[in-house]
């Protein structure tokens, strides 16, 4: 009994990098592509996200086993395997730093904005939350994350069950005769694949996920059982909270009279206020306490695992002597100064910016994740430690991954028109 004590200690305390992960994911993902997938087609795309969470399983745990049991980041992994991918992946990552801390920072600003009595300027409050952002990450780095997070997490769980269960309660607010639009046809392939994208996360998560268990791994010794418990419990929370929001947004948006915002701060706003008039008014905060921690967690993980991953890949190139708190800083402040640039002058293509960041993500996806798979499966560290169930579901997976992304490339490129 006591042994089962110490093993159940020994797991919460590892507790961290995996919430960290989670709480990166839910944001875009989640706040407004779940929700709007349900908002739109009701509980048609459930199964789907369902599927995508679980096929893309294994090449996000790759990224936590790797460190685990080689004791050195992914991207160490990646540079290892050879130029070409280092550089693609640091290419790649670069845009979705840059892109997605502008996005997710603007969405957090908007709601923000929304929930306020008094009007502020948006790119008023971006600064200022970039400042809260900084002054948390600056400060205490990866102790002060490590606590957000977890803090953030509870919170947000707690709040989007609760508004699930008021909504259930409340009955469906689609008309027993309503008909929606079907989700399978070509014209909706695009918002599939945005969908997909960043379901639960972009795949460079994975590489971020490895570093924030190395920076765990400086605190604490951490076995291979308690990382891969704090990693599935942080994934399989995420994919969890994923089938809430699209539940919100089949019971709440489904069936009604407006017309379904697109633009994901729009989007965001709108279903705070459908909220109030379905549940009622008492609701508005609920919703937009959910909103602002989907976001505001997100905001502040993204900076975090964004400048870390900038910060190793130019370790790794040998364009910095070491790793050192000084230069995650700096990394950490270009980082942000660049997404308030492109908020500032940018802000009107901040959309469409996002669609292609979510769409580049998912046509990247099946590069990355054969690369995660090969790197576990590989003989250049002597050790091959997958399971046949896992290796059997990578192979799945990448299957999946590579025929979506052909048919995206086909319908994109005209040949079904």
């Amino acid at each position: 009994m006591q042994a089962q004590q110490q093993g159940w200690r020994g797991r919460l305390q590892a507790l961290g990098p995996g919430i960290l992960m989670a709480t990166a994911a839910i944001g875009g993902s989640h706040l407004v592509a779940s929700t709007q997938a349900g908002a739109l087609f009701g509980w048609q795309l459930i199964w789907l996200i369902l599927l995508v969470n679980i096929l893309k399983y294994p090449f996000f745990r790759f990224g936590v086993q790797y460190t685990l049991e080689h004791k050195e980041s992914l991207l160490r992994g990646y540079q290892r395997k050879g130029k070409a991918y280092f550089y693609s992946f640091i290419g790649l990552n670069i845009v979705a730093a840059v892109v997605n801390t502008a996005g997710v920072l603007l969405l957090t600003a908007s709601l923000l904005h929304y929930a306020l009595p008094w009007p502020v300027a948006v790119p008023l409050l971006c600064a200022l939350i970039l400042l809260v952002c900084l002054a948390i990450l600056l400060l205490g780095h990866y102790r002060a994350l490590d606590k957000v997070a977890k803090l953030i997490m509870l919170l947000l769980t707690v709040t989007t069950v609760a508004a699930a269960i008021i909504a259930a309660s409340n009955g469906a607010n689609a008309p027993v005769e309503f008909v929606g639009p079907s989700p399978w046809q070509l014209a909706m392939l695009g918002f599939l694949v945005a969908l997909m994208g960043w379901m639960p996360a972009p795949i460079e998560i994975s590489a971020i996920s490895s570093l924030w268990l190395k920076a765990k791994l400086r605190q604490q010794a951490i076995s291979p059982q308690q990382g891969l418990f704090d990693f599935n419990l942080g994934y399989w929370l995420t994919a969890a909270l994923a089938l809430v929001f699209v539940s919100l947004g089949a019971l709440v948006q489904y069936g009604s009279e407006q017309n379904i915002a697109l633009a994901g701060a729009a989007f965001a706003q709108q279903l705070i206020g459908m909220y109030a008039s379905t549940i009622g008014d008492w609701a508005r905060p609920l919703v937009a306490l959910i909103a602002f921690l989907c976001m505001f967690g997100t905001t502040i993980t993204v900076l975090d695992g964004y400048a870390r991953t900038l910060n190793e890949s130019f370790i790794l190139l040998g364009w910095q002597r070491h790793d050192s708190r000084h230069s995650l800083n700096i990394w950490l402040l270009v980082q942000a100064a660049s997404g308030m640039a492109l908020i500032l002058f940018f802000s009107a293509a901040l959309g469409p910016l996002l669609t292609f960041a979510m769409t580049l993500a998912f046509l990247t996806t099946p590069v990355f994740a054969w690369l995660n798979y090969s790197l576990m499966t590989g003989s250049d560290k002597g050790t091959n430690s997958l399971s046949w169930p896992l290796k059997i579901l990578s192979w799945a997976g990448l299957v999946y991954l590579v025929g979506f992304a052909v048919l995206f490339l086909a319908w994109f490129s005209g040949i079904f028109a």
